[in-house]
């Protein structure tokens, strides 16, 4: 039996179905402020109580929202995957915790957001109590006064990168879901995939800019698109019916 190797890549599309709001608008602001202030170290070291408030927001928004049928499509997809030998690996662009409620194993390239980082001693802890906007959080292990967010920011390098380009190498087949195809390296796993000669399949609203003739693309919402993309999925790679 051949054995396939299915690495999925996931993007603000598939939580904004979820009602997650994405950080960064039309007009390149991330709720109103600019990227600089907010998703870089310097922003960080200038005004850490401007950062601080804009991600303790987004973790407190997290209580108010739940995986959609596309999150829960991935996690059935995966199971049949593996009980039938075959190997998948999830990655996502996304820092909320959707994909892992929803029952997926995944590896978060620009950190979660219920996860907090120690400046001082690499101390990363999950905490779902504290969403005080005028409060920073001390390091319970060195008494560091303040935690950073578990975030890549700009000019930061992603995390797991070791993993996900061993999955690259290995993938026969790559969907890259609800992703715009601009932010980098992320934008560049559909053309290494392809070029490769895996089989590649894209879901989105609107056609990202790394899409090509080659790319099976679905195009649509993606609590519409994952399920019925997946579905055909399963059946061209021979998975037993459900």
């Amino acid at each position: 039996m051949t054995t396939h190797h299915v690495l999925v890549l996931t993007g603000a599309g598939i939580s904004a179905d979820s009602g997650v709001r994405t950080f960064r608008a039309a007009d390149g602001l991330w709720e109103g402020h600019r990227v600089e202030d907010v998703a870089t170290p310097e922003g960080w070291e200038r005004d850490p109580r401007l950062v601080w408030r804009f991600y303790q927001e987004r973790r407190a928004q997290l209580r108010t929202v739940h995986p959609n049928a596309a999150h829960a499509a991935l996690a059935t997809f995966a199971g049949r995957l593996e009980a039938a030998g075959h190997e998948f690996v999830l990655v996502t662009q996304n820092v909320d915790d959707l994909h892992d409620r929803a029952g997926n194993d995944v590896l978060h390239m620009h950190g979660e957001l219920l996860r907090l980082r120690c400046e001082a001693c690499d101390t990363v802890v999950e905490d779902r109590v504290h969403f005080d906007t005028g409060r920073f959080v001390p390091c319970v292990t060195c008494e560091h006064p303040r935690l950073r967010p578990h975030i890549v920011w700009f000019g930061e390098m992603p995390f797991h990168l070791p993993e996900i380009e061993r999955a690259l190498r290995r993938c026969t087949h790559f969907a890259a879901i609800g992703t715009s195809g601009k932010v980098w390296p992320a934008a560049g796993m559909l053309g290494t995939a392809r070029t490769n000669g895996a089989t590649t399949w894209v879901q989105s609203l609107d056609a990202p800019d790394n899409l090509e003739q080659h790319d099976r693309w679905h195009q649509g919402r993606a609590v519409d698109a994952v399920p019925t993309m997946l579905a055909a999925r399963a059946q061209a790679i021979g998975l037993p019916p459900v």
